[in-house]
């Protein structure tokens, strides 16, 4: 189960303490529903709107402690939104009367040094600031890219998941039991040096996409991508606008190639849903965290197999 980061915020979008609490309490209903029937769950997180918030304090704080990269800020919000998370599912496995021991892992994500998006950085992150703002911040070597009246915004490399590191620690414990939340943000994005040893690096992987490789590798039968809609749907926001329902992922695939969906939006869970059943997987559906039950039944979501 991928657990988009907008779906631990606030219906406002507030990324608040309390506001991430509650959002998060209320996304781990239905995986303990689930868990109780007898699935075994693994889960995985975005963290945008908290990285986000860290480098908003990177920025205001930089005169008096020194900024910390997105390796770091993926570390730290993998850990604090993992805590979250295992806090309100023992609340919420409690609640329907299962025991199941629960585990957060830091988890690491290699991608290639080589990769073209370091090059060509893609990804905003941060908040939009004029110009007079993002310049000393340009001056400090970061990219950021103008974008009209809203201003300007940090642009960072996002490189292709090749390997989740902890897939094995992850392993071990569903073995044991566990329901493990891994993954978060896609991964701490790393690179192997030339020595075999592994360094942290200025990127940020694509949740979705770590999600689907993680699935993939660990034999999982379905990949459920949890978002703000109940359905994908082709003309998104023209009066042509259809969900999808249940379909093939060829079909799938030429909605994509037809430009249908938003890149940085819904177009990773497009591509991620594609890579898990090129991959073996049995069926993905994309749907809202409160659907996850009957989604996985088959009686709603975008249903797709091979």
């Amino acid at each position: 189960m991928a657990l988009g980061g907008n779906a631990m915020t606030g219906p406002d979008g507030s990324a608040s303490p309390g506001a991430q609490i509650d959002a998060i309490t209320a996304a781990m209903g239905p995986v303990a529903d689930l868990i109780a029937a007898g699935h075994e769950v693994v889960l995985t997180h975005g963290n945008g709107p908290q990285v986000g918030n860290l480098l908003v304090k990177n920025e205001l704080a930089a005169a008096v402690v020194p900024p910390v990269s997105l390796d770091w800020c993926g570390a730290q919000t993998q850990a604090t939104i993992g805590f979250t998370m295992l806090n309100a599912l023992e609340r919420s496995l409690a609640a329907v009367g299962a025991s199941r021991p629960v585990a957060a892992i830091v988890t690491r994500t290699r991608v290639d040094e080589n990769d073209p998006g370091f090059s060509r950085p893609t990804k905003p992150v941060g908040r939009f600031l004029p110009y007079e703002q993002a310049k000393p911040l340009i001056e400090h070597g970061q990219l950021w890219e103008n974008r009209g009246e809203k201003g300007w915004r940090r642009m960072v490399a996002s490189p292709e998941p090749v390997e989740v590191l902890e897939t094995g620690t992850l392993m071990t414990l569903l073995d044991a039991g566990y329901v493990v939340v891994a993954a978060g943000g896609g991964g701490i994005p790393v690179v192997r040096r030339a020595d075999g040893s592994l360094a942290g690096v200025e990127a940020v992987v694509d949740k979705d996409l770590a999600s689907a490789l993680l699935a993939a590798n660990l034999g999982a039968e379905v990949l459920l991508v949890l978002t703000g809609v109940e359905h994908v749907a082709v003309d998104f926001g023209r009066p042509t606008q259809r969900d999808l329902h249940e379909l093939r992922a060829a079909e799938l695939a030429g909605h994509a190639a037809a430009g249908q969906f938003a890149p940085g939006s819904m177009l990773p869970k497009v591509q991620a849903v594609l890579r898990f059943l090129g991959q073996g997987g049995r069926r993905a559906v994309i749907t809202t965290p409160e659907l996850s039950e009957k989604a996985l039944a088959g009686e709603i979501g975008t249903q797709v197999t091979p």
